[in-house]
């Protein structure tokens, strides 16, 4: 079932102004809104682990997003998790 709540003379003028981006404008939504959804997911894990380091909130929603295969993988490079690259 979709859930939509907007009218549907706004929707059609929220894709005409998609219609209108260019390519470079729909990809740096693409890009913000992406980095919106990641924020607002780790974000909700912290919420489910006080007290956790950060290392630990990131290897749980890497666990959660990509998979335990993967966190199990990650996990011995735990202690870097969350570092700036040199």
């Amino acid at each position: 079932m979709f859930l939509d709540d907007t009218a549907p003379e706004v929707r059609a003028r929220q894709f005409d102004r998609l219609r209108q981006m260019t390519e470079g404008e729909r990809v740096a939504m693409a890009m913000e809104l992406t980095r919106v959804a990641t924020h607002l997911s780790r974000q909700a894990v912290r919420e489910t682990m006080p007290g956790a380091s950060e290392q630990d909130v990131l290897l749980r929603w890497i666990e959660l997003t990509y998979g335990p295969e993967l966190a199990r993988g990650v996990a011995p490079l735990k202690d870097q998790l969350g570092r700036a690259a040199p």
